[in-house]
């Protein structure tokens, strides 16, 4: 099934689990200004990952940003977190009016053109907060991104588009994958932002 009308009242799971999407929430200008800034501005890195005992560098390119030096390990390699830029936190504040969440992470991708994407996985290392919402906020090219349910194999596609916020949330990550299809008709660079909440523990950030 694909999804690319949108209603932000409406959840885009047919079960099993809570996506809205609001479309685009920042004007085309804003945009612009946005993307270019993070692509030149953000402290990128390429992905790594350990899969079948290998060590595998993606050519995507990651930076995670959050309140305090905390960990995030997935895909058995961990990151550790750099201190908010004024523009994230910024970015931060409108994303939180619009879902009603207080985030305190944020993992941003770069996907330079359709020969990088993400495969089929779950949000759901230990780290983060059970079913807390995820908020994915897109700059530059449109792309496809699915949900594939982990029993019935149903799926879901809609289009993302810059300055487009979808969220995640409720059981969503406990009966859903997700994933950024590879596609040979994008050439151009995409900017994807995903905040997060992560677990405390007696009132300190798991680390």
């Amino acid at each position: 099934m694909d999804l690319f009308k949108f209603d932000n009242r409406l959840n885009l799971l047919p079960y099993d689990g809570v996506v809205n999407y609001f479309g685009s929430i920042l004007e085309p200008d804003v945009c612009d200004h946005y993307f270019n800034h993070l692509l030149e501005s953000t402290a990128w890195k390429n992905d790594e990952m350990i899969v079948y005992d290998k060590h595998i560098v993606t050519k995507r390119k990651v930076a995670w940003y959050g309140d305090v030096d905390y960990h995030y390990t997935y895909s058995r390699k961990t990151k550790h977190a750099l201190p908010w830029t004024k523009e994230l936190l910024v970015l931060k504040k409108i994303v939180e009016t619009k879902c009603d969440v207080i985030f305190n992470s944020c993992l941003l991708n770069l996907y330079h053109d359709g020969d990088e994407g993400v495969a089929w996985h779950s949000d759901d290392e230990y780290t983060l907060n059970g079913q807390a919402s995820i908020a994915s906020l897109t700059f530059g090219t449109k792309r496809k991104f699915s949900f594939k349910h982990k029993k019935s194999k149903e799926t879901v596609s809609i289009a993302l588009e810059a300055g487009s916020l979808l969220i995640m949330k409720g059981a969503t990550q406990t009966h859903w994958l997700h994933s950024l299809p590879k596609t040979k008709k994008v050439s151009e660079p995409r900017i994807n932002l995903t905040f997060r909440v992560m677990k405390r523990h007696n009132g300190y950030y798991d680390t």
